[in-house]
């Protein structure tokens, strides 16, 4: 494709500093050499002395010029072409010279000139390198600095610049799975292309929007997407580069951002990361007054309360710690609203995926929403991960499309870790891990409450995990029966029932199961008021960092009551396990040849495994009824 007018600039402008740097290379070479005196003037060639002496002494000379580190000689010339000169260096130390002595004895014309004394003269010898590598030295200054405004470039804002005609812009169709967010936004979009609409009622936009949500669940997005729609100059930045070594330079920073929003008005300024300059003054920080973030804080601060009404710039940012900010950062007039970006739903996380599945081939066997049931509290970085994940699947296979089992390969290697391909179990642990898979898969398919089985498996994964059973909610729920909790305990416990049950012994691959299984039932008895003996109470409470993740129990109850609390976890934990044991008796020809399937095929679907379970019932009644017998 033949490159454009402007394309062609660009590139001659991409050059052109290339260019100018080695130009200040070359004089700084130049300087050093003629400073040093490596490095002289082209002037008259130079002869040996003794050759000289000689030429002197047979008439061959026609004059002299005698310097005090050299002597010029002109030779002799025919009758219209003057002589050449050339000439010879001088012998250091030498009072009586026998070259000016031979120029004497001939009778040559001698003419001396002196060394040059002036002043001028040896100011230049020392200032002319040093003015040429000082301006080689600012030329490739400038040129390091040249994107933040030349040598001083530093004391610049370092905000960039969406440029619209360079990439295509973010609209709102691009963000799913954020609606409430995105409907908070949308009469931002309005009052940037509209603003008189809303002045004219005396109604003024918020100066501040802070999006709240956990990483990756698309705040820089939804910003970049608010700027799309406006069709407004859009300046992004991390909070973490307002604050450098020097004190002083984050406030100059901020001053210079808003001033360049202002000049592009209307337009977005966008701090991504806030907390990092944004932090609550006081405690230990208090005592250093003049921090440099603290001033970057206060200029942050002047700059939103400074916003003119008149002037249609928004600031926009985001943070995943909104606990740690200052009040007089959150205070009405600055950060008036405040929108949380959440993780998606079930629907939401199926809108996402449909989004990053625009710019992939699907195959026809696809079901975006069974992946969207497998991936609850993934955010929309990860489920932009899962579909290049699919499609990076796909081409190791060589298929033109990515289907359904490319996603499961996704799914399965960001949920459970890479195949163990080089562990290699013996036949009797391979078949205790079928035992205890299939154990999990029956006990969930014989409790109505638990939810359906889509998968097992007794393929070794990175993450530890000999086998898996994998269950998918047949849609998500924000609510949990008591009846349901038990379910998924029992679920739980049935791996290490079947172990019992059909080896006669239990085995280690349980601790996972036994230690998600006593968390479960803790948390009914201490903070879902689902205990039998201690009723309503709430006996723990949760602290830590929720939008991160981090989250750790607090006990609120005394010895005595925190004893009954074990117990009571210890009883209900037995009481599951026991029924879980005795669905399995129940189905032991069933237990039996899950466990042979999975030995052989490694794998089962939820369909397989239900077939195989029912034979099993259907034998097992007609092997128990009276007309069989």
């Amino acid at each position: 494709m033949t490159p454009t007018t402007h394309q062609l600039q660009g590139m001659a402008d991409e050059r052109r500093p290339a260019s100018r740097a080695w130009l200040g290379y070359l004089l700084i070479a130049g300087a050093i050499l003629v400073f040093s005196g490596i490095l002289r003037p082209l002037g008259r060639p130079l002869v040996p002395y003794d050759e000289a002496v000689a030429e002197v002494r047979r008439g061959e000379v026609a004059s002299a010029v005698v310097k005090p580190d050299e002597i010029e000689l002109i030779r002799r010339g025919e009758a219209q072409r003057p002589g050449e000169r050339v000439r010879v260096t001088r012998l250091p130390g030498v009072e009586d010279e026998p070259l000016v002595r031979a120029l004497l004895d001939q009778g040559v014309r001698i003419e001396a000139k002196s060394a040059p004394s002036s002043a001028w003269m040896q100011v230049a010898i020392w200032l002319v390198p040093l003015v040429l590598i000082n301006a080689a030295f600012f030329m490739m200054l400038r040129r390091s600095g040249q994107g933040a405004g030349g040598p001083l470039g530093f004391l610049r804002s370092k905000a960039k610049v969406y440029d619209r005609s360079k990439q295509e812009p973010v609209r709102f169709s691009d963000v799913a799975g954020v609606d409430e967010a995105k409907d908070e936004l949308v009469e931002v979009v309005d009052f940037l292309r509209e603003p008189s609409r809303y002045r004219s009622l005396g109604g003024r936009i918020p100066r501040g929007l802070l999006l709240i949500g956990p990483p990756g669940t698309g705040k820089t997005l939804l910003a970049r997407a608010v700027a799309g729609e406006a069709n407004v100059p859009f300046f992004s930045l991390n909070a973490s580069e307002f604050v450098e070594m020097f004190v002083g330079l984050g406030a100059a920073r901020v001053r210079e951002l808003f001033e360049e929003a202002r000049k592009s008005a209307p337009s977005i300024v966008f701090i991504d990361e806030i907390d990092a300059v944004g932090r609550t003054r006081g405690g230990l920080s208090a005592i250093s007054t003049h921090d440099e973030r603290e001033q970057t804080l206060h200029q942050l601060l002047a700059e939103l309360d400074g916003f003119d009404a008149r002037t249609t710039v928004i600031l926009m940012a985001a943070t995943n710690r909104p606990e740690v900010l200052d009040p007089a950062l959150l205070r009405p007039g600055r950060f008036d609203r405040q929108v949380i970006v959440d993780r998606p739903d079930l629907r939401g996380r199926e809108a996402i995926l449909a989004v990053h599945a625009r710019r992939v081939p699907l195959a026809n066997d696809v079901d975006l929403g069974l992946v969207a049931r497998r991936t609850p509290g993934m955010v929309g970085a990860d489920l932009a991960k899962i579909v290049n994940e699919a499609a990076l699947a796909g081409a190791r296979r060589g298929a033109k499309e990515i289907g359904q089992v490319d996603f499961d390969e996704a799914l399965d290697r960001s949920q459970l870790g890479l195949r163990r391909r080089g562990q290699i179990m013996t036949a009797e642990d391979r078949r205790r891990v079928a035992y205890h898979e299939a154990g999990h898969a029956l006990v969930a398919l014989a409790l109505p409450a638990a939810d359906p089985v889509e998968r097992v498996s007794i393929v070794a994964r990175t993450i530890g995990a000999l086998g898996v059973t994998i269950q998918v909610p047949r849609d998500e729920r924000q609510l949990a029966t008591e009846q349901e909790i038990e379910s998924r305990v029992t679920v739980m416990l049935g791996g290490r029932a079947a172990e019992e049950v059909a080896l006669g012994q239990v085995s280690s691959g349980a601790h996972d199961d036994l230690g998600r299984a006593t968390a479960l039932v803790r948390e009914m008895v201490t903070r879902l008021g689902m205990s039998r003996r201690l009723g309503l109470p709430a006996l723990s409470r949760n602290v830590g960092a929720p939008m991160l993740g981090v989250i750790q129990e607090e006990r609120t109850c005394s010895e005595e009551t925190a004893r009954e609390v074990d117990e009571e976890v210890r009883e209900r934990l037995g009481e599951m396990y026991l029924k879980a044991k005795q669905l399995l008796v129940d189905r032991r020809e069933g237990l039996e040849a899950a466990a042979e399937a999975l030995v052989l095929k490694e794998t089962l679907r939820g369909e397989e495994l239900e077939r195989i379970a029912a034979v099993s019932t259907r034998r097992k009644i007609s092997v128990g009824s009276p007309s069989a017998a």
